[in-house]
């Protein structure tokens, strides 16, 4: 029996050089002259880059704009005495995201460590001001929330669950509050402000837009002509301008097309511009999902003899749905960071708050500093969002057969 000879070509290098970092350089980074030319053009180019930059934030930068107005970047205007109003709700926020964590996530991962740091650093960011005692405590209920998850998982399954459904009636509550004489004085909307306000309009804007959405999208594909036609125009008109423009007809032309003597909170105008905005592209994306249902499902459906809505609402519908996670997830990351145009029809939302620390005559020169920690926020909530949205799609077996 004749054996033939391996090639050269076809002989695994040493352990030395495929697993280590040495011979993972070699591979990638310098395995033709051509390579290692890119390589050290970009090394190059990223050292000219980062060198200037950690030397400006190390010694030039005035990093004390961040925490001398941390209370400002967060709450607006809202009356100082009444602000352990919104750290509470902070507080839940964290106790309820503990016990989704605990729950819902039975591996460990780095986004665990990550949402564990993140409070860390804002009390590194925030120690100068007072308020890290707050950060210290939404440390404490996030950890003691994911702890008893883990202790009676069935039973903080449930509590969880109905803590999500509650948790944003009880904020609106707790942050407008009743009477002057009760015990959550009443707080005007007009005093609302900063990442308070950003989350607020784009929680609504989520929340609310996503049935109306759906509504819509089931309309376009109606086969009553009416229903069929307005939301066809309703979607079409919507998608037709930008919102600013429909944030300008609410905060300037909603008035002369409501009674006298009834008045709508601006920042009411500016949520239900949202939601308007908003539910027609998610609509949109919700119809291609509907169409990529083959039609199989539709006919065993109707072989079983489910009825229109059971049909739609346990055998369409949740298809659809899981189909288009990454794309409703990125409208929705896209409409969080348009809520910043809320500040160009007078709202003091996060982007309003820092135009007015810039304009203080202590903070002059300091619009790098305070722009890059509002890029820092953005980024942390919009990665949160993308990375939900990924679990979410490996839990769902989006993409697997």
């Amino acid at each position: 029996m004749t054996t033939s000879a391996s090639s050269r070509s076809d002989v695994l290098p040493p352990p030395s050089e495929r697993y280590t970092l040495l011979g993972w350089f070699r591979k990638n980074l310098f395995g033709s002259w051509l390579d290692a030319l890119l390589t050290l053009i970009a090394l190059a180019f990223a050292v000219a880059i980062l060198v200037p930059t950690v030397r400006w934030a190390t010694t030039s930068a005035r990093w004390e704009v961040i925490p001398n107005n941390v209370e400002l970047f967060m709450f607006g205007s809202y009356p100082r005495d009444q602000v352990w109003r919104l750290w509470l709700c902070l507080w839940l926020l964290a106790l309820v995201t503990g016990m989704l964590w605990g729950v819902y996530v039975r591996r460990r991962s780095f986004m665990s460590l990550f949402l564990i740091a993140l409070p860390v650093l804002g009390m590194l960011f925030t120690f100068a001001s007072g308020v890290w005692v707050h950060y210290a405590a939404m440390i404490v209920a996030g950890l003691a929330g994911w702890a008893l998850a883990r202790w009676r998982p069935r039973l903080m399954s449930s509590v969880a669950l109905v803590g999500t459904l509650l948790f944003f009636p009880l904020v609106i509550l707790i942050i407008r509050g009743f009477s002057e004489e009760s015990f959550l004085p009443g707080v005007a909307t007009n005093l609302w402000g900063g990442l308070m306000l950003s989350l607020l309009i784009s929680v609504v804007g989520i929340v609310f837009s996503f049935p109306f959405g759906v509504l819509l999208a089931l309309g376009r594909q109606s086969n009553l002509p009416a229903v069929r036609t307005l939301s066809i125009l309703y979607i079409e008109i919507i998608r037709g301008v930008p919102l600013i423009t429909l944030l300008f007809m609410g905060q300037v032309m909603l008035n002369f097309f409501l009674p006298s003597g009834i008045v709508v909170d601006r920042v009411i105008r500016a949520m239900v511009a949202v939601v308007m905005f908003a539910a027609a592209y998610l609509a949109e994306n919700v119809r291609g999902g509907l169409q990529a249902i083959p039609k199989g499902q539709y006919e065993a459906a109707d072989a079983v003899g489910l009825s229109g809505f059971h049909k739609m609402t346990f055998i369409i519908l949740p298809q659809a749905l899981r189909a288009v996670i990454p794309v409703l997830v990125g409208q929705f990351i896209g409409l969080f960071k348009d809520t910043t145009l809320v500040a160009l029809v007078g709202l003091l939302d996060l982007l309003g708050i820092a135009r007015g620390v810039l304009a203080n005559p202590a903070w002059i020169g300091t619009q790098l500093e305070v722009y890059l920690f509002l890029a820092f926020i953005y980024w942390i909530f919009s990665y949160a969002m993308s990375y939900a949205s990924r679990r979410l799609e490996v839990a769902l077996g989006v993409g697997e057969r």
